[in-house]
């Protein structure tokens, strides 16, 4: 096996000594928004980096007051815009993730991810599939390059994959399969039995990985087909044992379905598919949970969120406001899932 899929200690080494060559190599607003919204995620991570992050930020902050029309011109104007509103508050203004049991949801507080650029999830969508278009972001953009942690052959495919930008669980990353490739975000067979039989070789030696995944129009940001791979020690609230899809007695605020078969689990998708409907899906070992639902724009949220993704249909929310941090309570967090209830 791969080194780095070796053991949980060497996938964080290999993750954590990556931020900090990152931050090393590029002298670049992307690498270094990065970098920081991953080491804020992790207390050791920040203590590594905080000195050469604080050291970058002075330096990047003075060339862009000095030269604001060439600055960053390798970088995105997504980038541009974070930045600047991270010198609005200044670097002392971030604050670490904040995390928080709300009856049976877990709540956290991310003020950088609050910053990320909207991409496809402002966009109302229609249909469940689109073709992949170029023009659009896409993991083959250049400047993405140096962002890749890790790839090579995997279990069969070969694959990329990516760090987080802005990350909402331990050793956030993305994985794409054959990104050259360039398909879209529309899930076949195949990729569903690749990652149920990766998930499944990958807990040997990662014993709390998962896969989550976001269809188009249910809060996939982009539309080039990638998996967000997670290694959550606290289990995500959909897995108790309370809720009806565990063969519990208490209804979950959203339709969902537990499969413990990749074929069962995959004609229940087909049968999605054939509806139309959008819908997210949480790979565990020997298990996918699949969760119907309404698609984006087709209903309003809260302000006090972004939308709804694979980890908030899961029972995890994220807002980026300290105050709705403190005051949601889970009778809000209930309702709130519970908007987007499909009838499929």
């Amino acid at each position: 096996m791969t080194s780095i899929f070796s053991s949980r200690v060497a996938f964080e080494e290999a993750f954590k000594t990556g931020l900090s060559d990152l931050l090393a190599g590029y002298n670049e607003l992307g690498v270094f928004i990065l970098v920081l919204a991953n080491a804020r995620f992790d207390h050791q991570s920040w203590e590594r980096l905080a000195h050469q992050l604080e050291a970058r930020y002075r330096l990047l902050s003075s060339d862009l007051r000095r030269h604001p029309r060439w600055f960053g011109l390798d970088d995105a104007k997504d980038d541009l815009q974070v930045f600047r509103r991270i010198m609005e508050i200044g670097l002392d203004g971030i604050s670490p993730p904040e995390c928080r049991r709300v009856g049976p949801w877990e709540l956290q507080f991310n003020q950088l991810r609050g910053f990320r650029p909207p991409r496809m999830t402002q966009v109302e969508t229609t249909g469940i599939r689109a073709p992949f278009d170029q023009r659009r972001f896409h993991f083959n953009t250049p400047f993405l390059r140096k962002e890749i942690m890790w790839q090579g052959g995997l279990f069969g495919r070969n694959g990329a994959i990516y760090y987080n930008k802005f990350p909402f669980v331990p050793l956030h990353a993305l994985l794409v399969p054959e990104p050259k490739s360039r398909h879209p975000q529309y899930l076949q067979a195949a990729d569903h039995d690749y990652i149920w039989r990766l998930v499944n070789s990958l807990c040997r030696t990662l014993p709390c990985v998962g896969f989550g995944y976001n269809s188009f129009g249910a809060f996939a940001s982009i539309n080039h087909l990638h998996f967000q791979m997670f290694q959550c020690q606290r289990p995500l609230p959909l897995t108790d044992g309370c809720w009806e899809h565990n063969g519990g007695n208490q209804p979950y605020p959203v339709r969902c379905r537990r499969f413990g078969s990749v074929d069962e689990s995959w004609r229940y998708i087909d049968s999605l598919h054939r509806a139309r409907s959008s819908y997210n899906l949480i790979y565990l070992p020997d298990t996918v949970y699949c969760i119907p639902r309404k698609s984006q724009g087709s209903y309003v949220h809260s302000g006090w969120t972004e939308g709804f993704a694979w980890h908030e249909m899961g029972g995890s929310f994220t807002t980026s406001r300290k105050a709705d941090y403190l005051m949601l309570t889970a009778d809000a967090l209930s309702a709130e899932l519970a908007r987007v209830r499909s009838s499929v």
